[in-house]
């Protein structure tokens, strides 16, 4: 059976006359709540770390069909309701415009700006997590330490947050290098097994560096409250059809991954250090530049490495139905650049940051 797939996506809240991020999440989620007898589900509506954003997460699906029409529906429902309250919403990753961010309340935000200090300042930025079904944790860690080699190019798929602090950064995909500021961010090791992973995990925590299982931020893991694995290395996508390219890939890298489990196939040996590699590069690229291809561990142009991602997912994807959306989806978006190609674009033409938010934010509301 077709393995199910979630998707969470982190949106700004930004003012319609400057583009600010405003720290207005309480009152959206107030709407929202208020909002929530329409059998729409908006409990699913929750705030993150700063308030100046809000994070959706859609139901389990097994069609991309399926995927596509919540998120477009989810991120409209999320409009209405910043409007509400005197904003808009925008699916970026990073705040074109400069920001001093607020900290929600609560007592493990606290911890972790007591912890963590300027790093938890400074974490204003929106990510996509896909979740894809798995039948245990030993297939989950199997899926894993099979996957790693090809995370990096998910984030150059998705790549959009070219600006910060009002300035142009120089990558595709700056949210992930200020992302990976956290201690336990980024490329991990091979776990070896269930019982590797969770022993990790508590031996991470026992550093007393982190606080819960929660704060276990690896480029992708074992969710802590759902049976599936979680991969995590996507911006925010500026289009909905670039979040469901990117999660159909991902449901194919799992289904690919488990079947080598299943049949004993050798873990890809591949350094951490050279994954670490990888994922600048990719989030110095984006779509626009060389990726590290990780058949060779060499620079390659983006085409190659993501026909070469298509390849390995090839039969996954077919028998998922989803291969010719993702090529469809993959030869768009290397003709004509992804989200961090559209906002360099809006700005040239507009030489006005708060207009590429407000431009960005028409595209998410789906009137752009």
């Amino acid at each position: 059976m077709t393995r199910t797939v979630g998707v969470e996506e982190e949106l700004l809240l930004v003012s319609e006359r400057t583009g600010e991020p405003l720290a207005l999440s309480t009152a959206v989620l107030a709407a929202a709540a208020a909002d929530g007898d329409d059998g729409r589900d908006d409990a699913a509506l929750e705030k993150e770390l700063h308030q100046e954003m809000v994070e959706f997460a859609t139901r389990p699906r097994r069609t991309m069909d399926g995927v596509r029409a919540e998120v477009v529906r989810r991120r409209a429902d999320v409009a209405r309701h910043a409007r509400g309250a005197g904003a808009l919403v925008a699916a970026l990753a990073t705040s074109p415009v400069p920001v001093q961010p607020s900290l929600n309340l609560g007592r493990r935000y606290r911890w972790m700006a007591e912890q963590f200090a300027l790093t938890t300042q400074e974490q204003l930025t929106c990510g996509c997590h896909v979740h894809v079904a798995v039948s245990s944790d030993e297939e989950g860690v199997g899926v894993l330490d099979r996957i790693r080699g090809w995370l990096a190019p998910l984030n150059a798929i998705s790549a959009n947050s070219p600006f910060w602090q009002g300035r142009d950064s120089g990558y595709g995909s700056y949210r992930s290098r200020v992302w990976n500021r956290w201690p336990s961010a980024g490329p991990y090791d091979p776990f070896g097994g269930a019982d590797g992973y969770h022993a990790r995990v508590r031996e991470m925590i026992a550093t007393g560096v982190l606080r819960d299982p929660g704060m276990v931020y690896f480029d992708a893991r074992l969710s802590h409250s759902n049976p599936t694995v979680e991969i995590r290395v996507a911006d925010v996508c500026l289009a909905a059809d670039t979040t469901v390219v990117v999660a159909a890939l991902v449901r194919g890298l799992v289904e690919t991954a488990a079947r080598d489990w299943r049949d004993g196939a050798p873990v890809p040996d591949l350094p951490c250090a050279v994954l670490r590699l990888a994922s600048w590069r990719a989030a110095r690229s984006g779509l626009a530049g060389p990726l590290l291809d990780p058949r060779t561990l060499r620079a390659a142009p983006a085409e190659v490495v993501l026909g070469a991602l298509v390849e390995h997912t090839e039969a996954a994807l077919r028998d998922a139905g989803d291969l010719g959306l993702v090529r469809r989806g993959l030869t768009r978006l290397l003709a004509e650049g992804g989200g961090a190609e559209r906002q360099r674009a809006l700005y040239e033409e507009r030489r006005d940051l708060g207009a590429v938010v407000r431009a960005c934010a028409r595209i998410t509301a789906g009137a752009g």
